[in-house]
């Protein structure tokens, strides 16, 4: 009698927060742009992060419901695989968390938010690598029926998701951040005022020299051109991510290519260019681009021309020690991350020669 009325107690709870958060998946939800966050962040005084918390409190969980509906409903069994479930159980406990939370009145409240949303962030760390080993045993599964063209809808979902991601957690870490006593020159919460390019694309590239040379035991040199002295304002982490993803991609092919020659592998080359309204990064490479059949592809969230990491991993865990070559997912990520404050990510192939990344 005591296990159905539990029972039946869940499942009250259950629809309770189903209904819930189709109701606040419903809502509109209100975009912020980095202009304002900077300027917004400049002065972080108690009333400033009270207003920005309130703001934070009833937004983030309009974009958390949001993510979650659409877990429930993918196409062609996705909802079902083991790693996208547990994405879906991290985005309902975190809306949760988020609508249980008393309405914040003064600067205790806001501290005790400020902990809880950080909490929320990290609980969301492995979200990106979980949800591509979900793909990835759909592809496995599929096999050789799978067609990329058939799968637009997933690709789609996958950009919406993962683009809602990046916001999601470019606003819970500025807020974070703007709490940091002793903030770096020039920084506004996650925001530097004065980025300089070049030296964001050395430390990628010596991030990503270090995973090559870890992976087979030498690394082709990067030469990075382009003025130090020049700077911006952006997200330095965006940046490092988008660079080192492209680099890693590029040395892994010049190193693959060329690895049975005598010769000195021909470096990757980064030329950073400051326009009148934009600024350029380009990334070009001799690893033998990629055919023109393949270009199609290499935007989509099932494709890479890494070994598949399922033949080697298969404990879910939680996702730490998850492979990030051979998801396929590293370069349209990246083209998320350029174009969520209005840039872009283009690929120019060579095939036989290497690649433009632009």
């Amino acid at each position: 009698m005591v296990v159905m009325a539990a029972k039946k107690a869940c499942e009250i709870m259950s629809k309770s927060m189903f209904e819930e958060v189709q109701r606040w998946g419903c809502m509109k939800q209100t975009g912020v742009s980095l202009r304002y966050m900077m300027e917004f962040g400049s002065v972080p005084t108690e009333r400033n992060l009270l207003i920005a918390a309130q703001f934070l409190r009833k937004e983030l969980p309009i974009r958390i419901a949001r993510r979650a509906i659409e877990l429930e409903t993918l196409p062609y069994g996705l909802s079902e695989k083991p790693a996208v479930l547990k994405v879906r159980d991290w985005y309902l406990d975190s809306f949760r968390d988020m609508r249980s939370f008393p309405e914040i009145k003064g600067t205790n409240d806001e501290k005790e938010f400020t902990q809880m949303i950080k909490a929320i962030k990290v609980r969301h760390n492995n979200v990106v690598p979980m949800m591509a080993l979900g793909v990835q045993q759909l592809k496995k599964e599929l096999g050789p029926k799978i067609v990329h063209g058939d799968l637009d809808e997933i690709h789609q979902f996958l950009d919406r998701f993962y683009m809602s991601r990046i916001g999601i957690r470019m606003l819970i870490g500025q807020h974070v951040e703007l709490h940091n006593p002793n903030p770096p020159p020039h920084c506004v919460g996650y925001i530097h005022t004065k980025m300089s390019p070049v030296e964001v694309a050395l430390n990628a590239s010596d991030d990503a020299r270090a995973i090559c040379l870890r992976e087979y035991g030498s690394a082709p040199a990067v030469n990075i051109y382009g003025d130090p002295n020049f700077t911006f304002p952006y997200v330095p982490s965006h940046l490092q991510l988008m660079v080192f993803e492209l680099v890693k991609n590029s040395l892994r092919a010049v190193q693959e290519r060329h690895m049975d020659s005598d010769k000195v592998s021909p470096p990757v080359r980064i030329i950073v260019a400051d326009g009148i309204e934009d600024v350029t990064i380009k990334v070009s490479d001799e690893g033998g681009g990629i055919a023109r059949s393949g270009l199609p592809k290499i935007f989509t969230y099932l494709y890479s021309t890494a070994r598949n990491p399922l033949d080697e991993v298969s404990d879910l865990g939680t996702g730490e020690a998850v492979i990030m070559a051979g998801y396929g997912y590293g370069l349209p990520i990246s083209r998320l991350y350029a174009r969520y404050f209005g840039g872009d990510l283009q690929i120019i192939s060579m095939e036989g020669y290497g690649e433009l990344i632009i």
